[in-house]
């Protein structure tokens, strides 16, 4: 480690609770310009936190004091903080040491002092940005498998009748996870009959009708009856307009109507018990 970075280290060690002082106030002060809640602003304990490391982590080899820097960033990323806000709360410590060091009439090319400060702070700073990408790649593909498996349920309603309720688009990748679910559904629940309910699909294009197709093509072939419901009046006029045949699929108008129909082919009926006392 070069005399230059060792230099910094030892002025921040030495100013440490001055700097500090300044950095959390400089923050602060610009943070509370912003929409954000005065809960997220720049905490003591991980200011100092932060600091100690940059002190610390030049008198140990890198590779050994990785798994302190590793903590640390973690918990910088628990505190739910946007990249730029991480990024903004990281440089206004440099432009801070930078100023200290100006103002203390360190020795130096300032473009030089500039450059030895990124070195002291780069290690830190990356594992940083490093966690909180890691973080966000997870929660994406969380929420990834979350909204998959609740993209397509087929739900039991009757004794061999089940339901699968559509919301939102319908891409190729949700087609193919439409047709696993309904598949493995058919057999799970020993379903006669499935009402297929696009009630809360906003369109009905060439591609959409093609994958329902397939699909009641796909439950017809496991030995079960498919009904499409939920047709609305502007969806049934795209489907009349796009010139999509539907006749080899029974439609109902909504899930209702459905599920009387899909009664009446498993041999049963809805009846009235008459009126309530």
């Amino acid at each position: 480690m070069s005399l230059k970075i060792s230099g910094i280290v030892e002025f921040i060690r030495m100013h440490r609770d001055e700097i500090m002082k300044d950095w959390i106030d400089r923050f602060n002060k610009a943070d509370a310009q912003s929409i954000s809640a005065e809960s997220d602003q720049i905490d003591q304990a991980i200011a100092a936190e932060y600091v100690n490391i940059l002190i610390e982590w030049s008198k140990n080899k890198e590779d050994e004091f990785s798994g302190k820097i590793h903590e640390f960033s973690k918990r910088i990323v628990q505190l739910d903080w946007p990249m730029d806000k991480i990024a903004q709360c990281l440089h206004t410590f440099e432009k801070i040491l930078f100023a200290k060091l100006l103002e203390k009439q360190i020795p130096g090319d300032p473009l030089e002092l500039l450059s030895e400060i990124e070195k002291v702070t780069s290690p830190v700073n990356r594992e940083v940005f490093l966690q909180y990408t890691s973080s966000y790649e997870r929660t994406i593909n969380l929420q990834k498998m979350a909204l998959q498996e609740l993209s397509a349920p087929l739900i039991p309603v009757f004794d061999s009748i089940t339901v699968m309720p559509l919301i939102g688009t319908i891409d190729t990748d949700r087609a193919k996870r439409i047709m696993e679910n309904l598949l493995k559904g058919v057999v799970k629940y020993r379903s006669e009959v499935v009402l297929i309910d696009i009630t809360g699909v906003p369109v009905v294009d060439t591609m959409v009708a093609h994958h329902i197709i397939q699909a009641a093509e796909a439950v017809r072939l496991v030995g079960a009856k498919s009904l499409l419901v939920g047709i609305r009046p502007e969806i049934a006029q795209t489907i009349v307009n796009l010139g999509i045949d539907l006749s080899q699929i029974t439609t109902k108008n909504t899930l209702q109507k459905g599920i009387e129909a899909a009664l009446e082919m498993t041999n049963r009926k809805i009846v009235s018990m008459g009126e309530r006392r």
